[in-house]
């Protein structure tokens, strides 16, 4: 069951990225089935189920309820040709058995956070709004990133934030958290932010983008475990698109980007693919203009043999 929505919170939509190029890729016509894997607050969804209907039916997955709350609430005119499903995208296939769906004729995964969450401090996504420290998509999971800051060794969390944020100062991070956290546990957003801050050398401390944007980054992907599913879900999708369906994946930093493109790479050299865009697609100037966000996004297009 959705998760009750107060309604002052619905203009807080994240702006979708590359809506333009997503509508045209994904071939939308009248009557189809279109899955959007990662609904978020429907900002690519709205658009989607504008030129699928009549007859067209749109499934939306989140792992998020409260996002995807907002979603049917924002889509509650369409409701009788929408289903909301929260669950992780990895089992897209026992989702759609689960509706009675057997193919589709087009999915779209978008891998980002959404503004949406990123602008709630109680979910605790930003170094920018302090609040608890928590980075769950899925509420209801129980690793958070107060767990892994306060309970991983320092060799783990240097390789954390390596491996998932290429953070050319983990060690010297995972240290000073290591030794902050012998004092007092590490219970905020602002606390981790600070502490990535002080650890790196004062002389680097002069960066066109936060300090502990890779930290919070490496921290993210490792309590939502988002690496594991991607490759999986992407080869799921594919088996249960039609024929000249098409798949559509946002990604938004280059270790997403690099699952996608090897996971395309081997589905077409089994012959299930062609793919569509040998190099991704990324966001017109005017659109990184208007929305800094998608300045890091990167669309792949695949289409089903």
């Amino acid at each position: 069951m959705l998760i009750k929505v107060e309604q002052k919170q619905l203009h807080k939509f994240h702006t979708p990225v590359m809506l333009r190029e997503v509508l045209d890729y994904l071939n939308l016509a009248s009557g189809k089935i279109i899955v959007d894997a990662t609904i978020g607050t429907a900002g690519h969804s709205q658009a989607i189920i504008e030129r699928i209907m009549p007859r067209g039916k749109l499934i939306g997955i989140d792992r998020d309820e409260e996002s995807l709350a907002v979603a049917s609430e924002r889509l509650h005119n369409f409701s009788q040709s929408c289903e909301f499903v929260y669950g992780n995208f990895i089992d897209i296939d026992n989702i759609l058995k689960s509706l009675n769906i057997k193919a589709i004729d087009g999915i779209l995964f978008d891998l980002g956070v959404s503004s949406y969450q990123l602008e709630n401090s109680s979910r605790g996504f930003s170094f920018q709004n302090d609040g608890p420290l928590d980075m769950r998509l899925d509420r209801n999971s129980f690793v958070s990133a107060y767990d892994l800051i306060n309970n991983l060794n320092e060799e783990e969390i240097s390789a954390l934030l390596w491996t998932f944020g290429q953070e050319r100062w983990h060690n010297r991070i995972a240290r000073f958290l290591v030794q902050e956290r012998e004092k007092h546990s590490i219970t905020t957003t602002g606390q981790l932010s600070n502490i990535v801050i002080k650890a790196i050398p004062h002389k680097y401390r002069h960066f066109r983008r936060h300090p502990a944007t890779r930290t919070f980054q490496a921290v993210r992907i490792a309590v939502n475990r988002e690496l594991e599913t991607i490759e999986t879900a992407i080869n799921k999708s594919i088996e249960l698109l039609n024929k000249s369906a098409r798949i559509c994946v946002v990604s938004f930093h280059s270790l997403e980007d690099r699952i996608v493109k090897f996971t395309f790479r081997k589905e077409a050299s089994l012959g299930n693919i062609k793919i569509i865009t040998p190099k991704p697609l990324t966001p017109a100037e005017a659109e990184t203009r208007e929305n800094p966000s998608s300045r890091s996004s990167k669309l792949r297009v695949a289409e089903k043999l």
